[in-house]
C-alpha cells in the first residue's frame, strides 16, 4: 500500500489548485458554481484526511500542504465575499489578522522561547468550523437558497466572536508557555 501513500498530498494540491477557479466563481457572482467547488474541496479534504490516517499515509510535505490548502480556501472565501460586498470588508481584515497573529506569535515563541508543535487547539478548530458553515450559509443564500432572516448576520457574528475567542487563546496558552519557559 505504500505506492499509494502520495494520494493525499495529492488532494491537497488539487484542493490549492480549486481556489483560482473557486475565487472567480464567487467574485463573479457564481455562487452555484462556487458552492460546487467548495463542497468539492471539503470532501477533499476529508477524503486526504481519512487516507492520511487509516492507512497512516502521513508524510511532512502533507502536514503542510493540507493545512496550507485550507486556509489559502477560507481566506480567498473571506476575501472574495468582502470585496463583493457580502460581507465587511473588516470581517475579512479580522479573519486574516487572527491568522497572521497566530503565524507571528509561533516565530516570535520559535525565536526567544523555544520550539514547539503546532497543533490546532479545540477553539482553532471550533473556528474553522464556524468560518465554514458561516461561508456556505452565505454563499447558499447568494445561490438564491432559502434560509431565515438575518442568516447572515448571525454568520458573522458567529465568525466574530469564533475568531477573538480562539485568537485570544492562542496568545494566552503562547503566553503562559513563555512565562514559565516551557516549549511543549
Amino acid at each position: 500500500m505504500q505506492q499509494w501513500q502520495w494520494i493525499p498530498n495529492a488532494l491537497s494540491i488539487f484542493r490549492v489548485l480549486l481556489v483560482a477557479p473557486f475565487a472567480w466563481a464567487l467574485a463573479s457572482g457564481y455562487y452555484h458554481e462556487a458552492l460546487l467547488l467548495f463542497v468539492i474541496a471539503a470532501v477533499t479534504d476529508g477524503l486526504d484526511g481519512f487516507l492520511a490516517r487509516f492507512f497512516n499515509w502521513r508524510s511532512r510535505l502533507g502536514a503542510i500542504l493540507d493545512p496550507l490548502a485550507d486556509k489559502l480556501l477560507l481566506v480567498t472565501t473571506y476575501l472574495a465575499l468582502s470585496l463583493t460586498g457580502v460581507f465587511p470588508f473588516w470581517l475579512f481584515v479580522l479573519v486574516l489578522g487572527r491568522d497572521l497573529l497566530i503565524v507571528l506569535g509561533a516565530v516570535l515563541f520559535h525565536r526567544f522561547v523555544g520550539q514547539f508543535d503546532v497543533e490546532p487547539s479545540a477553539f482553532g478548530k471550533l473556528n474553522t468550523l464556524v468560518q465554514i458553515l458561516a461561508a456556505v450559509a452565505v454563499m447558499s443564500h447568494q445561490a438564491g437558497v432559502p434560509l431565515p432572516d438575518r442568516t447572515g448576520d448571525l454568520a458573522l457574528w458567529a465568525v466574530v466572536i469564533m475568531a477573538l475567542i480562539s485568537g485570544g487563546h492562542y496568545v494566552a496558552i503562547w503566553g503562559v508557555r513563555a512565562l514559565r519557559g516551557r516549549t511543549s
